[in-house]
């Protein structure tokens, strides 16, 4: 988005559009809001990889019921009171969201002047919705010249202190000044859909582009490319190098539902519980030179203020062939007669073959790669290619192994004691990211039916054993099915998300098996919600159809099986005493 209070209008005025009712006030900690008598939804439009295809991340558009955002926040700061209004929106952007994906919220760059203290409501409410501010980014747009860029920083310093990510909106058409670029502590940079329209075909847009990646390529900051309109733009924009986009031709802002997948999704490469890391994660842009580069042209690269850890030499197709450690290469140029020596001649003869592996290899199958080969290098960069083997960027062994760390460690202190597998929020994770990429799938509820008898007859400790053995069955058949993702809810509470040819094998297994409690036979229920691409707006509504399924499903004898769809009354009983089986499935 280019500037939030211009651009809600692109959002549209359709019916699918939900609309929630924000009373805004003076806010206090159980009362958050900002005082206006009008309706405020949101829509969410989602930002892409343009390396993996996949959703990044959505951004959150307001659409006042009556009037505009820029009236809105008109009225709002003749009142003296822009930043309550401005992060009052931001607040009931976290209230109406339903994803797990990183969220971008918008501010205006006046707001940047407010104390710290008035970002307290919008931090509880990130707390009450389960987010970290890691996972938020703040879009600062225009206009930028009321505030002295002195102040400006400081309230960017503020808000990265707080945790929260910083991108800069409206580039190309704001009021932004370059020396608020050169020193804004931001991750990302968002061009504005105005310098896309001359794409591709005017030089001068493309001129504009290319120096932009080169300025975060230097910065460590990425690109953004919005307002991708159409095909051209598309292919200019991915041509040129840019990681994001964001525009109506990928997806345009809706207030719930599926956002379609842009390219072919990868593989999923890990089955660890918890959210999946791939290297792209860890990916930083490479410092590459054609692999002709002289020493001395290397040289100049790493001397450089700014320097890189490394220099990768890539083939006319951008394919890595050498690559030189910033080190390494110096001690070797700069030690007595190594300028005399080496200056004019090729880099690759002081180079490394390059270690490479492809973005969409799982973090820790990186780093198997590391141990088995066993590298004794681990503080050179890795080139990260994609499936022809072009060079997308570098990651470092250091930053995959601290970033699967904290993510194990994480995962851990949510694993269930008694069968150590995940919380509800990994299902919750994985059904609201197949909503948003518009991915049909099956969710199920498994439960011992009569638990409470199991425990008084047999004893707590058989329990507890019988809880194990069938969160062991699911762990198993968790490594069996790629797609496949297990919580256990608490108590005999078991949720499965997976592939709808999956959940065939997934009752197959649970309930052709006889399960037992210290020699007591025992029986289950599977209750299974099928849902079809656009058929289901949230994991909450999910679980919701769920619960009567559940109950439905302990009304058939023996271990039970029970199926129905979003929209729809019938309920199927698959599997029960009396039913044909599971041949049923099938028809």
């Amino acid at each position: 988005m280019a500037d939030v209070t211009l651009r809600y209008s692109d959002v549209g005025n359709g019916d699918e559009h939900q609309s929630t009712s924000v009373s805004f006030r003076r806010r206090t900690r159980d009362d958050r809001g900002v005082k206006s008598p009008r309706a405020v939804r949101f829509a969410f439009q989602p930002l892409y990889s343009l390396h993996t295809g996949g959703v990044v991340a959505h951004e959150a558009l307001a659409r006042p019921g009556q009037g505009t955002v820029p009236e809105l926040l008109t009225e709002a700061r003749r009142e003296g009171r822009l930043a309550e209004v401005d992060l009052g929106l931001a607040i009931a952007a976290v209230r109406q969201d339903e994803t797990a994906l990183p969220l971008h919220l918008n501010l205006s760059a006046r707001t940047l002047a407010a104390p710290a203290a008035m970002y307290d409501d919008l931090l509880a409410e990130l707390g009450d919705a389960g987010r970290r501010t890691r996972d938020v980014v703040l879009e600062i747009g225009p206009p930028f010249a009321p505030l002295p860029a002195d102040r400006a920083l400081a309230g960017m310093r503020t808000l990265t202190e707080l945790g929260f990510r910083l991108a800069l909106d409206g580039l190309g058409r704001g009021d932004l000044p370059l020396g608020l670029l050169v020193d804004a502590p931001v991750d990302l940079v968002k061009l504005d859909r105005t310098v896309l329209r001359g794409l591709p075909d005017d030089q001068a847009s493309v001129a504009v582009v290319e120096a932009l990646l080169h300025y975060t390529n230097r910065t460590g900051t990425r690109l953004v490319a919005t307002g991708v309109e159409t095909d051209a733009q598309l292919d200019a924009v991915r041509g040129l190098g840019v990681r994001i986009a964001q525009g109506n031709l990928l997806a345009p802002p809706t207030a719930a539902g599926p956002a379609p997948a842009l390219l072919t999704r990868p593989q999923q490469t890990t089955r660890a519980p918890g959210p999946a890391q791939c290297v792209g994660d860890f990916l930083r842009p490479a410092t590459t030179l054609p692999e002709s580069a002289t020493c001395d042209e290397v040289r100049e690269v790493l001397a450089a203020a700014d320097a890189p850890s490394g220099v990768v030499g890539v083939d006319e197709l951008n394919r890595p062939r050498w690559s030189v450690d910033r080190t390494r290469f110096l001690v070797a140029v700069t030690g007595p007669y190594g300028h005399a020596l080496h200056a004019k001649r090729p880099a690759a003869r002081l180079a490394d073959t390059p270690h490479t592996i492809e973005a969409r290899a799982g973090a820790m199958e990186f780093l198997e790669l590391v141990t088995d080969a066993d590298w004794g290098r681990t503080g050179d960069d890795v080139v990260v290619v994609d499936e022809v083997g072009r060079c997308l960027g570098v990651v470092l062994v250091t930053e995959v192994v601290r970033g699967v760390a904290e993510a194990k460690v994480e995962a851990a202190a949510a694993l269930n004691p008694l069968t150590r597998l995940p919380g509800s929020d990994t299902v919750a994770r994985d059904v609201a990211r197949r909503i948003t990429i518009g991915e049909p799938f099956v969710a199920a509820w498994l439960d011992i039916d009569a638990f409470k008898a199991v425990n008084d007859t047999a004893g707590f400790a058989a329990g507890d054993d019988l809880i194990r053995e069938l969160g062991g069955a699911l762990t198993s058949l968790g490594g069996q099915l790629r797609r496949m993702r297990v919580s256990h809810v608490g108590g005999d509470d078991f949720l499965v998300v997976c592939d709808v040819d999956e959940i065939a094998t997934v009752a197959g297994a649970l309930l052709d098996r006889h399960w037992t409690a210290d020699g007591l036979p025992v029986t289950v229920s599977l209750a299974t919600l099928v849902c079809a691409s656009g058929s289901i707006r949230s994991y909450q509504e999910v679980s919701r159809l769920l619960a009567p399924l559940k109950k439905r499903a302990k009304t058939v004898p023996g271990s039970s099986w029970v199926l129905s769809r979003p929209g729809s009354d019938r309920v199927e009983v698959l599997r029960g005493i009396g039913t044909r089986g599971l041949q049923a499935a099938a028809g």
